[in-house]
C-alpha cells in the first residue's frame, strides 16, 4: 500500500497529509522569504505513527527547494529543527 501524498494547499495556508478519513495539518503564513510554522496539528487517533516528522520532513525540503526561510513558532517544528 502506498503512503498518502502530503500536499500544500496555499488558500488554506497548510500542509495536509489525509489518513483514514482523517487530515494531519501543518500551518503556515507565507511572507516570502519567511515560511512561519504556525502550529503542527495530528489527530489523537492517528498520534504515534510519525506522521508529524514526515509532515516536518516534507515541509523542511519544500521550503528549501523553495528559497524559503523557516521561521518555526510551533513548539512541535521548533524541537524538530533544533534535533
Amino acid at each position: 500500500m502506498t503512503e498518502p501524498e502530503i500536499r500544500d494547499v496555499p488558500e488554506r495556508r497548510r500542509y495536509e497529509l489525509p489518513m483514514l478519513g482523517d487530515v494531519a495539518v501543518v500551518t503556515y503564513n507565507l511572507n516570502p522569504p519567511n515560511l512561519m510554522i504556525t502550529e503542527t496539528l495530528v489527530p489523537a487517533r492517528l498520534e504515534g505513527q510519525g506522521l508529524a516528522s514526515r509532515l516536518a520532513r516534507h515541509v523542511i525540503a519544500d521550503a528549501k527547494s523553495r528559497g524559503l526561510l523557516i521561521l518555526p513558532v510551533c513548539p512541535y517544528f521548533s524541537a524538530y529543527l533544533q534535533k
